[in-house]
């Protein structure tokens, strides 16, 4: 587990204490435990926002260290997440009563097709009836993962379409988070 402020210590209020200060006794209070503290970086953000996408990360927070503790979004810290984008074979797709809710997707390792999460955001209403038209076809009974997944509402499809995707990180299981559905890959069939 990482920490990375404290507001309150022994009763006391630390929110207007600046960040730096409330660092400083979070890491007094956890210096004897498992948790970990996050780390601070006096490094140009531009560069640690980059090394941060290369290493998969899903972005930085940065904050100014003499800043006060706000509940509410100000000028004084800022969260920037990266994008990542990804060429993955579309497996099947998903409809809850009648409306279509978006495609489940798969990544090769070697010749086993593992499961790598459902984007159902950025389909345009053109953009869920040229996919049901493109999927139909090939549709079939058996899930094309390597291992078996339980989706109750999935209709399954021969993965021979090729999804293109961008998300912000991918799970320790490598599934893909907060993904938006780009288009196919038609120069890739």
């Amino acid at each position: 587990m990482y920490a990375f402020d404290l507001l309150y210590l022994n009763g006391s209020d630390l929110r207007k204490m600046p960040l730096i200060n409330r660092k400083t006794n979070l890491a007094a209070l956890i210096a004897d435990t498992p948790i970990l503290i996050s780390q601070s970086f006096n490094e140009a953000g531009s560069r640690l926002y980059q090394h941060a996408c290369e290493l998969g990360l899903e972005g930085i927070v940065s904050k100014r260290k003499t800043s006060r503790y706000h509940s509410d979004r100000t000028s004084d810290w800022l969260k920037l997440t990266c994008r990542q984008r990804e060429t993955l074979p579309v497996a099947g797709f998903a409809m809850k009563a009648s409306r279509f809710d978006g495609l489940f997707l798969g990544r090769l390792e070697g010749d086993q097709l593992r499961y790598a999460g459902k984007v159902d955001h950025g389909f345009t209403p053109d953009d869920i009836i040229y996919v049901r038209k493109r999927l139909q076809p090939l549709v079939q009974k058996v899930q094309p993962y390597s291992e078996r997944i339980m989706k109750p509402n999935a209709t399954w499809v021969k993965p021979e379409l090729l999804a293109e995707v961008e998300y912000r990180a991918k799970s320790a299981a490598g599934k893909v988070r907060h993904p938006f559905f780009k288009g196919f890959r038609e120069d890739l069939q």
